[in-house]
This record gives structure tokens, sequence and C-alpha cells, in this order.
């Protein structure tokens, strides 16, 4: 069989599996910022060819994933499960992505685990059908880091052109590209292409992005974002401080969180092992296309120019640029920024873990694996975002009872609530709703947001938890850390409902809860 065919047919099998595994998910509505922000812009640009967004408040995000969507709905049918399937359809070709790097850089048995371990992390599985652009992002860098230590380097220019173009952040993996250009002509055994030959393509991701900046100035007078967008997400961020303990977390979120210490640990353990524990012991055996050692030897590679550091330079830089760019800019620490070098940490720490003796680094690998299945499921003891795990699904699946419970009030009722449910009760192609139903919106939870609430201003009161916010809450037990909190993150506890009860005189009208979350309804009592 020609390899390019069995390539597509690995592709395919990937993505018809990781369709089956996201069967019960593919028609659930629009989550938060895709109800928000992705989704609208996708039908603005299916509706209208818009490529910057009428109907909801334009970021200056590029707008490749909306424009993707956009033109699958116009091939397949506007409805929830084509974009579902579409974005697994990205999700499938990272996965096969990172399976190629990982015949590049190690053994086939390399490659198998790193694509395993992508495919069912839970970050990245509970990403693979939602609407964001980050995994998008994350496709087109594994390619672009493939081609770069290929020396294909206009392919690389388009593979990281489309980054860009899924999202801006993405133009870090230039600067990364370019120290790594300079690094490699240091090594005697890469042929050396004329300087033009490099450095063209090098360069050429940043038209693409200087003619959307140029375009979007145009159009709303800011090179990005809004006024409000660059406060929140640039101007409130560039504290020392809080470029401190943004850091940490970001690092928490690659290298800790999801079962990923186990990686981590497993990876150190390589190292060392690699540096001291094969010595006279006879269990290291040199691959001479890898350069590494490597205790399970495996069929040999036909990259032979290819060295380990070459990826462990570039792999390294991104987890850098990224860690540092995510510490500096962004006002909500959201692991979903870092999918670009997610399937980079996972490769490389399965090529560290990999110069452990068999038995005991499949052991690793196995144990990661199936952690990672278990923490699709099971929520940590501390806040963290819904979207991390399919916790996202309870969420929906709550809001779509809270909803049809809403539609058959009669009256057409006011309802006071917060964002994103403002825009799921009266956006009917977010899918929780039928007809739109009539919102009052206020910002969010926090006491101190009710307090310019006039009584007479809403019939009901839809309250919901906004976090996950666990009884035995870690993040309680150190008031330092909530102080912390408070003060660099806006975190605030949501008001105690019987606040509101006495304030506005309510009474409890319906409660559902799923899996920890809950909804509360409260309605208005005559006086």
């Amino acid at each position: 069989m020609r390899p390019a065919i069995k390539s597509l047919l690995v592709f395919l099998a990937i993505f018809v599996i990781l369709l089956l595994l996201h069967l019960p998910l593919l028609c659930l509505p629009y989550f938060w910022d895709e109800a928000g922000y992705y989704i609208p812009a996708a039908l603005d640009f299916y509706h209208s060819g818009l490529l910057i967004p009428a109907t909801t408040l334009p970021t200056g995000h590029t707008p490749l994933v909306p424009v993707y969507l956009g033109l699958v709905w116009h091939l397949l049918g506007c409805s929830i499960w084509t974009a579902r399937a579409a974005m697994a359809l990205i999700a499938a070709a990272a996965v096969a992505t990172l399976y190629a790097l990982g015949r590049r850089v190690g053994t086939r048995e390399v490659a198998v685990w790193s694509a395993l371990l992508l495919a069912v992390s839970p970050l990245f599985f509970a990403q693979t059908t939602l609407a964001h652009l980050d995994l998008t992002a994350a496709l087109f860098t594994i390619l672009a880091v493939l081609f770069l230590l290929g020396e294909q380097f206009w392919l690389f220019a388009l593979a990281a052109s489309l980054a860009v173009l899924s999202k801006e952040t993405a133009v870090v993996l230039l600067p990364v590209a370019w120290l790594y250009a300079g690094w490699r002509r240091r090594d005697p055994a890469i042929r050396r292409p004329a300087l033009l030959s490099i450095w063209v393509p090098l360069l050429a991701p940043l038209l693409p992005l200087a003619a959307w900046a140029l375009y979007y100035h145009h159009a709303t007078g800011f090179w990005t974002g809004n006024r409000d967008y660059l406060s929140y997400n640039l101007y409130s961020t560039l504290s020392v401080p809080r470029v401190f303990w943004s850091l940490l977390r970001r690092a928490y979120e690659l290298f800790v969180s999801g079962f990923n210490w186990l990686l981590t640990a497993g990876a150190v353990a390589g190292w060392w092992w690699q540096k001291h524990g094969t010595r006279g012991t006879g269990r290291g055996v040199r691959d001479t296309d890898t350069g590494c050692a490597n205790p399970h030897p495996g069929p040999r590679t036909p990259y032979a120019e290819f060295r380990i550091p070459h990826f462990a330079f570039l792999t390294a830089g991104l987890v850098a640029v990224y860690l540092l760019l995510l510490s500096l800019v962004g006002g909500a620490i959201l692991p979903r920024y870092l999918l670009p070098v997610l399937p980079l940490f996972y490769l490389g720490t399965v090529l560290l873990v990999m110069h452990l003796p068999r038995t005991p680094a499949r052991i690793i690998l196995a144990t990661a694996l199936f952690g990672f299945i278990g923490a699709w499921f099971t929520n940590p003891p501390y806040p963290f975002p819904y979207e991390d795990n399919l916790a996202y699904a309870d969420f929906i699946r709550l809001h779509e009872q809270a909803a049809r419970w809403l539609e058959r009030q009669p009256g057409q009722p006011r309802i006071l609530t917060a964002w994103p449910a403002t825009d799921e009760l009266s956006k009917p192609s977010l899918g929780y709703v039928r007809a739109s139903l009539s919102v009052v919106p206020v910002p969010g939870f926090a006491p101190r947001e009710f307090a310019g609430v006039a009584p007479d201003s809403f019939d009901l009161v839809y309250l919901y938890s906004r976090r996950w916010e666990p009884a035995g809450n870690w993040v309680a037990r150190f008031p330092a850390w909530l102080r912390i909190q408070g003060r660099y993150f806006d975190y605030h506890p949501q008001v105690d409902a019987s606040v509101l009860i006495d304030q506005y005189h309510l009474r409890l009208a319906a409660q559902l809860e799923l899996r920890g979350q809950w909804v509360q309804i409260y309605a208005r009592t005559s006086q």
C-alpha cells in the first residue's frame, strides 16, 4: 500500500474513532465562549461573508476558524453537529500529525504513545468538538514543527501562516523558528541551503498577520480587539506580581494538572536514567538515527539527518515563549490557550520516559493513559474551567433543562441572569431555546453586581454555578491564596442566595443539580 494512502486511512480511522467517542456530545448546544464569540462570528461569515463579526463584539481574533466553520456549513448544512464534527476533523488531524512527528523523532512506539496520550488527555478530549481557536492553532503548530525539522521551509511557511490565521498569538512560533534557523547552521551534520531559501519562508507568515491587522484597523480603528478587550487582556495584566502568579498557574497547567504530573515525573526519571542509570548496564542502546539512548530499539527511521536536540530546541523554545506570553497577556487563565504546545509536551515526555527500562516506562505511560480517561469525568478539588474536561457537557445539559423550564412559564417573564445564560436564553441559534426569552443582564453573580438592580426590573432570578467550587474546596483553606486570586485574577465568591431572597423577597421556584453543578431559579413574591 502506498504511504500516502496508508496515511489517509490512518487519519480517517482516527477521525471515526474520535467521532464515536464524542457521539453523545455532537448535538449539545454551544458552550460559553463558543456562544459568546466564535459561533456568532462563524454565523456572520456564513450568512453575510463578514470576516469581522457584526452580531457580537469583535475581539481582533484572526478569522480562519469562523471561515472554516462557515464553509463547512455551506457544504453540509448549518447545524450544531456539523460544527462539532468539523472541529473533530481538526482534532483528528492534530493527532495524526503528532504521530507523524513522533515517527520522525523516535520509534513507532514513541509515536503511538504520544498520539494516544494527546487524544485522551482531558483538555484535548474536551476541546475536540468545541469551536475554539486553540485546537486549530495546535494542529498547524505541530505541522510547522514537522516541516521545519524536515527542512521543508515553504511548507513551514504555509503551516505557520495558517497557525497565525487561526489565532494571532501563534505568531510566537516565528521567533523560535528564527532562533532555530540560526542555531541549526552550527550543526555540521545538517546541509546548509542558501540563506534566502530559508529566511524568506521563515518571514513569510508575518504577511498574512500584517494584512489582517491593517484590514481590522481600517474597519474598527483598533489594531486588535476593542477598548474593553484590550483593557481586560493587556492593560490590566502587566504588573510584576500578576505576571509571576500567572506564570506559576500556567506552569501548573502544563506540567502538573490532569495527570500531566505523572508524565513530568517520568520524564525527569528518564532523563536521570539516560545520564546515570545505563552506564555499564548494557540497557541503553544507541539509536543511530535519533542520536539518543533507546532502551527499546525500533525500526530505523528514514530521517537519518535529524537529531533529537533539534526537536528539543523547538519544544523548549515554544513552551518557554507560550508560558511567558500567556503570563504577560490574557485576562482569563484558561488552560486551552496552551493547546499549541501540549502535543509537543507529550511527545517530549514520552521520548524521555522511553529512556527507562521497558517495563517501568510502559507502566508510567499506561497509568497516565488511564488517569487521563478517568479525568474526563473526575473534577479536581479546587476551582477549574468546566471546559477542561467533560464537566462542560454537564453544564450544557443542566442549562438545557433550565431553558426548557423557563420556556414553559406563562407571560414572558423577565429573567435576571448573567452571561452566558443571557445569550443562551435570548439567541435560539445557540441551541437552548426555540424562541428568544426576555432577559435582564447582570455582569456576574458577585454581591456588588446586584447593587444597581431594581426590584421591579425582573420577574425571575436565574442563578447557576459559574465556576466549579466543590464543598471541600482546597483553595478555600488558604486565605492568602484567595486574596491573591481576588486581587490579580478577579476571583470573587458568588452571592449567597439568601441575601437575594431577603433583598428582593424571592421564593425558590426550581432547583436543578447535576454532578456538583446547580441551577436555582427564584420568583418574586407579592409583598
